[in-house]
């Protein structure tokens, strides 16, 4: 038998890791809580169905004492389908035991990032496929893209909030202009914000995020977004999964942290693409 099939809980080694791991996937990803999350139940299937409602205009009044006409509702629906992604590492005897660092805690924050990072450019690759599109991939962005986008949404009728994610290299334009470049710090509450801060806050009702997770459309180009709530749907199955398995004769141990997830668009008109720049000029 070989010595990779004995397996151990160690839940002295596992219980710290899995602590410190949580606590920085909360705290690094954005995404999740940006969006609709959804619960998928054990036996549930791989793929989750979630139904899209359109919706409903009254086009005239009626008379008194009138029937009203029926209407049939009828539904779409967007599958989520589950994926798993994970991270493996060797942890040796010697690293856990005589490290002047506290191996396991740095395990478990590297590891909590990596899946952090994972469900946020799962879901920012989605922006790409929202219908509306503002900007070019080597434009700058401005201010006024970001008006267009709130424009764009309210005018489908696009129930609010707004939030916006931007590439930090992406949005950099926008605090340059806010500022005049640099230089005006009382101009605005804004301006003031951005100037001791680095954080814009809200522009034109929306909500402005920056995540160097936002997935670049090239070297020079990132695809950023405005957009509802209820435009994206992420599913988790299982946020965070850590697991060991003893390898004697190397005496070491084997770390996997896995997670296993779905993300979808819901609706493509509740949020806008906002193609910039991605470098810093």
């Amino acid at each position: 038998m070989s010595a990779e099939s004995t397996t151990t809980t160690l839940d002295d080694l596992v219980s710290p890791i899995v602590q410190e791991a949580m606590f920085v996937a909360s705290e690094t990803a954005i995404m999740p809580g940006l969006v609709k999350q959804f619960t998928v139940p054990a036996n549930a299937g791989k793929v989750l169905q979630v139904p899209i409602y359109a919706a409903q205009t009254i086009s005239a009044d009626v008379a008194e004492a009138t029937d009203l006409s029926n209407t049939a509702i009828s539904t779409t629906k967007a599958d989520i389908t589950l994926a798993e992604a994970g991270i493996m590492t060797t942890l040796t005897d010697m690293a856990r035991n005589h490290s002047v660092s506290n191996v396991v805690a740095d395990l478990g924050r590297l590891f909590g990032e990596a899946i952090a990072k994972r469900h946020d450019r799962a879901l920012t690759g989605l922006f790409s496929s929202f219908t509306a599109t503002i900007g070019e991939g080597g434009d700058e962005i401005e201010v006024k893209d970001l008006f267009e986008a709130y424009a764009t949404l309210k005018a489908a009728a696009v129930p609010g909030q707004y939030v916006g994610v931007f590439n930090p290299k992406a949005i950099y334009n926008v605090k340059k202009a806010l500022t005049n470049t640099f230089v005006n710090p009382n101009a605005s509450n804004v301006a003031n914000q951005a100037m001791t801060e680095g954080y814009i806050g809200r522009i034109a009702g929306i909500d402005i995020y920056e995540s160097s997770n936002v997935v670049e459309s090239s070297s020079t180009s990132s695809c950023n977004a405005v957009f509802s709530r209820d435009a994206l749907g992420i599913a988790i199955a299982e946020q965070l999964k850590i697991e060991t398995q003893r390898d004697a004769s190397l005496r070491a141990d084997e770390v996997v942290a896995s997670t296993r997830y779905g993300v979808s668009v819901l609706h493509n008109a509740y949020g806008v693409q906002i193609l910039g720049d991605n470098q810093i000029n």
